[in-house]
């Protein structure tokens, strides 16, 4: 899966769902919830299949989720902030374990 190249410097907390991650201060949403092996960010409303980042530059709109209550944010484009909560977007169902995007 991913992992970082450098070990994180200046680290804050974000939650996932109810999963607590540590992430480095410029990460964006995307980078620090693939850091933390989450590679499900909530699924497709007809299909179900899985959402995850695909370009990571804005334009695909594959990682949306929901943060801090606000819904359709790229987590691509977003940068953390101390204490942030993400969920999978609204109406598409959970990220990761189809229950509360825990690895």
């Amino acid at each position: 899966m991913y992992r970082r190249r450098d070990p994180i410097s200046d680290s804050i907390m974000i939650w996932f769902c109810d999963r607590r991650i540590e992430a480095a201060a410029d990460d964006s949403v995307a980078a620090a919830l693939l850091a933390a092996s989450i590679s499900c960010f909530g699924r497709t409303a007809v299909s179900g299949a899985p959402r995850a980042p695909f370009c990571m530059i804005g334009n695909c709109f594959d990682c949306l989720v929901e943060i801090d209550g606000e819904t359709n944010l790229q987590a691509c484009l977003v940068t953390v902030r101390e204490g942030m909560r993400i969920r999978p977007h609204p109406g598409n169902g959970f990220g990761d374990d189809g229950e509360k995007g825990e690895a």
